[in-house]
């Protein structure tokens, strides 16, 4: 893993500390500043006009211990509703918006499988739980997984077979929705790519069978508390950025205009703790989270992984974590940068190879569901990258 006594030349030396994060200069992050000037102008433009990429969005980047950029742009509430006759949003009056800011919390949607992974990872590190074990060892009663001989590393992998999603929210009990779970055959043989939030549905399971305890418990006393992420967890989450207007047929439930509520509708009906989804954050928040993987699971005295078993978390193809994926990485993708985005417009990379990450949150599914345009994240990443390359002093990594 990179250091944290970072040099302009390259992206890592000795690892004698783990700092926390400080605001600074572009300059003091060995980074371009004119590129990370464009970031956080771009950040604005994405917001801007009458149909904009994103109702609002945060932004956080930066290199070793510095936070070079820390911006929001646009309006964490910006319309009452959707209409669909018109498809546009219902705009509130401007005195009735909500501005975006720096500290506003978003629903992170499948940023939650970083989570669950990185909790999966700590009972790897522990010894209590096999990488390749059978899924079928922990949950006997999930007969469907344990028949086709699912494992812990397929399902960290998206290479379990199973199908990307169950229709939990239209059952009428929790009983039912385990039911399903438990019966869910893989649609394809396990061993093949299908990226699926029943993975991390059943890895939940699998956690909170091995360990007596539920999964926020475990993501609030393994994760976001050691690291001092107190603006992160599960919701309900007052204040959080609005995202849907959710009604069918676009969505698949009718529960309106969402805010502070979790927005997956499978969350929703598990309670709002699920292994795929339901976590609430912030740009700071996950720009400490980036900062303890790059520097080897440490942050400040915290410890959360080994540095050996963050390399296992993310050696390509990753564990839960993507790796090296260009359409949402940009040129930052191609020497083990690591991440992943959520339905809702969040994302995350950080990038080992030269100790940077970026944090881009933002409401897009606000007032309704878009298809999904990666290209701004993509765009952003691209940015650090080059900010990277322009920095007076640097060598290369």
């Amino acid at each position: 893993m990179p250091s944290l006594e970072h040099t302009c030349g390259r992206g890592g030396s000795r690892e004698l500390s783990a700092p926390r994060l400080r605001r600074d200069t572009a300059e003091k992050a060995c980074l371009d500043p004119e590129e990370m000037r464009r970031l956080a102008a771009d950040v604005h433009a994405l917001t801007a006009g009458p149909r904009p990429w994103a109702a609002g969005a945060v932004v956080v980047a930066g290199r070793g211990p510095v936070v070079a950029v820390e911006e929001a742009a646009g309006w964490a509430l910006r319309y009452a509703a959707y209409d669909p006759e018109t498809d546009r949003g219902v705009e509130l009056p401007e005195p009735e918006r909500v501005p975006m800011t720096v500290d506003t919390p978003f629903d992170l949607a499948s940023l939650t499988k970083l989570f669950t992974a990185v909790a999966a990872v700590q009972q790897i590190e522990r010894g209590t739980l096999g990488i390749d074990a059978k899924v079928g060892a922990y949950l006997p009663d999930f007969r469907a997984a344990a028949e086709h001989g699912v494992t812990v590393r397929q399902l960290l992998t998206h290479t379990s077979g199973l199908r990307p999603e169950l229709p939990l929210y239209d059952c009428v009990s929790d009983a039912e929705r385990l039911g399903r779970l438990r019966a869910e055959e893989p649609a394809t043989e396990p061993g093949r790519y299908l990226y699926s939030d029943l993975n991390m549905l059943l890895l939940q399971q699998l956690l909170e069978r091995l360990t007596g305890r539920p999964l926020d418990v475990l993501v609030r006393d393994g994760i976001t508390r050691p690291l001092g992420m107190t603006a992160t967890g599960f919701g309900p989450c007052p204040g959080a950025a609005a995202t849907e207007d959710q009604r069918r047929p676009w969505a698949k439930a009718d529960r309106g205009l969402l805010r502070g509520v979790v927005h997956d509708e499978n969350a929703w009906a598990l309670g709002g703790v699920a292994g795929h989804a339901g976590l609430f954050s912030t740009g700071r928040d996950l720009a400490v989270f980036c900062r303890a993987l790059l520097a080897g699971g440490s942050y400040g005295p915290a410890r959360i992984l080994g540095p050996d078993f963050v390399e296992l978390l993310l050696t390509p193809p990753g564990l839960g974590f993507a790796v090296d994926q260009p359409w949402f990485m940009g040129e930052l993708a191609g020497r083990g940068a690591a991440g992943h985005t959520g339905f809702t417009g969040t994302s995350l990379v950080l990038d080992p190879a030269t100790d940077t990450f970026l944090v881009l949150l933002a409401n897009t599914v606000h007032p309704r569901r878009r298809p999904s345009d990666s290209r701004p994240r993509a765009a952003a990443a691209t940015r650090l990258a080059r900010a990277v390359r322009g920095a007076k002093g640097h060598r290369g990594t």
